[in-house]
């Protein structure tokens, strides 16, 4: 197997051979910007001939990117080029939404979007709350019904809780359907899922661990400076202050590269890889595509892993973006409170 690839845990063996498995790069690039028409072609292209070109064949997108643009993008550029990656898209369990017959419909919808027959992987994007809460059971049976109607290759789901993995593989296994992953946020500087039950129970349920903002939003990247911030949304939580508390973190990750003027990313990348996770950074345009892939071809060393970043060495305060938790909770074997990104 070459260092660009690896396999999902995705069917299990009582399937037919035909069945047995999906094959992806070691890390995939996450589409949720394709949603955005402004620099459309310029960009967003850009951003998909490049993965192309670097050998990345894992794309991530959603029915609610860009109120289905994503999805439709993709379609567009796969066809263009006559390329075919193996697509991830999701189910949002929208508040109108309440049985199974809803996953099957918006996959069907999807992929008609998409342009495809077949998805690669298809998740249920977040746990049911609130209204459709008492339904997630039924959402997750739908995702069994879209693959046994061969919708989907392989089924996931995404920011779900150690006790919702558990319940979501138990559901599937009894319609024969093996759960493949559960996408969850998971960086350098988000480590909740090793603590707090979710990292442990993807690996028992045999499915992969999935992580969606590897590089923190940007914050990873050594891009943002208290001269240089981020405007817009993200500009609400990356402020000049957590920009600075971060700051211990990128001069290890540049050394390790040898060049203390590059990029940190793709070290930051590298990481969730020895982590066993597979990363899916965000990308809206080629150069960062192709800064992400610098996370390919190597790997750290498991000293690297646990000196370079050795959490008890710093004193910063870093919060995630749902200013749930700090750096301090993340550094602590103790259980953690209940994490909003995994209901």
């Amino acid at each position: 197997m070459s260092e660009l690839e690896c396999y999902f845990t995705l069917l299990s063996e009582r399937k037919p051979p035909a069945c047995a498995g999906l094959k992806v790069s070691s890390m995939g690039i996450g589409a949720w910007s394709f949603g955005d028409r402004t620099g459309y072609w310029a960009n967003n292209f850009g951003a998909y001939k490049a993965l192309v070109e670097e050998g990345i064949t894992f794309v991530d997108t959603a029915e609610v990117y860009g109120f289905g643009n994503s999805e439709e993008f993709l379609g567009e550029f796969m066809k263009s080029t006559n390329t075919k990656p193996v697509i991830a898209t999701k189910f949002a369990p929208l508040p109108w939404r309440f049985t199974s017959k809803s996953v099957v419909s918006a996959c069907r919808a999807s992929l008609e979007r998409l342009g495809i027959e077949k998805a690669g992987l298809y998740m249920q994007h977040w746990p049911g709350i609130l209204t459709n809460g008492p339904f997630n059971d039924a959402f997750v049976e739908g995702l069994g019904d879209c693959a046994n109607l061969g919708l989907t290759q392989a089924v996931g789901v995404s920011n779900f809780s150690a006790e919702r993995v558990r319940r979501a593989s138990s559901i599937l296994q009894a319609h024969g359907v093996p759960l493949a992953s559960n996408q969850v946020q998971y960086s350098l500087l988000y480590r909740v899922p090793e603590v707090n039950g979710v990292a442990d129970a993807v690996r028992k349920a045999g499915a992969t661990l999935v992580a969606y903002s590897p590089l923190a939003q940007g914050l990873l990247t050594g891009k943002y400076t208290k001269d240089n911030l981020p405007t817009g949304p993200r500009g609400i939580t990356i402020t000049a202050d957590r920009v600075a508390e971060v700051q211990p973190l990128l001069p290890p990750s540049r050394r390790l590269l040898q060049d203390p003027a590059c990029d940190a990313a793709p070290v930051a990348i590298n990481w969730t890889l020895c982590k066993g996770a597979l990363p899916i950074p965000g990308a809206k345009n080629a150069r960062q595509v192709r800064e992400a892939a610098g996370a390919l071809g190597w790997r750290l060393t498991a000293d690297e892993v646990r000196c370079h970043f050795n959490w008890r060495r710093l004193r910063t305060q870093y919060t995630c973006p749902c200013r749930a938790h700090s750096m301090a909770q993340f550094i602590t074997s103790k259980p953690l409170p209940g994490d909003l990104y995994q209901t």
